[in-house]
């Protein structure tokens, strides 16, 4: 994995959603000790996809370039990478 960005709290509104540099591949970690919905959204702010990120969990979502991530709480960070 290679990352490709500067890891960013996720905004927590479809409007202050990132596509985190164009990242085809985006690891997210939930910092917090809630657990947080995560939301994928298209370039029109239209929902495609959602998911609960448990509390101090890391995963990778792969997506479109123009698809945007947005999370419930701050306490989810993100940034774009380049998985083989």
């Amino acid at each position: 994995m290679r990352v490709v960005g500067t890891e960013a709290a996720c905004g927590t509104t479809s409007g202050a959603a990132s596509n985190f540099g164009e990242a085809d591949d985006v690891r997210l970690v939930n910092t917090g000790s809630t657990n947080r919905l995560v939301t994928l959204t298209d370039s029109s702010a239209n929902t495609v996809a959602s998911f609960t990120l448990i509390a101090g969990e890391v995963t990778f979502v792969r997506k479109k370039r123009e698809e945007k991530i947005f999370a419930a709480h701050a306490e989810v960070r993100a940034v774009g990478v380049v998985t083989p």
